[in-house]
């Protein structure tokens, strides 16, 4: 038995249905807010219109943004961006358990640092740590 993923007890089809002002209801009120703002905030208007376009062609091709703050709607899923991190755009495909968070989310800033013993030069007392 496979377990359906949901969103607020609705299936795909149905969150691909609900209309924006629904949407809105089923957010926490800090997305909520967001999205009531979008027309204050040009980068996240432009990436609405991008990925209505992108949608409209071809819906396989990679949007790629620095708008790390815009909240998944529901229009977007079945999309695939390239959210940039500092670095480099790291892929995210947008599904149903990506809904009502931000892009952000889903592409991380900072990495794991992994430290091993201290190299040549680090400090006076490394110099009788014998190197392999």
């Amino acid at each position: 038995m496979v377990k359906k993923e949901l969103f607020r007890g609705m299936e795909e089809e149905e969150v691909k249905g609900v209309g924006m002002e629904d949407f809105l209801q089923m957010l926490t009120s800090r997305e909520r807010r967001t999205l009531k703002r979008i027309n204050q905030n040009p980068s996240l208007k432009h990436l609405v219109e991008k990925a209505r376009k992108v949608k409209e062609k071809d819906p396989k091709k990679m949007i790629k943004t620095h708008c790390r703050e815009a909240v998944i709607l529901p229009e977007w899923m079945g999309l695939i961006f390239g959210v940039y991190n500092g670095k480099e755009f790291k892929r995210v495909e947008i599904t149903i358990k990506h809904l009502g968070k931000r892009l952000g989310e889903f592409s991380h800033s900072t990495g794991r640092v992994m430290h091993s013993g201290p190299g040549v030069g680090a400090t006076r007392g490394s110099k009788f740590v014998p190197l392999k």
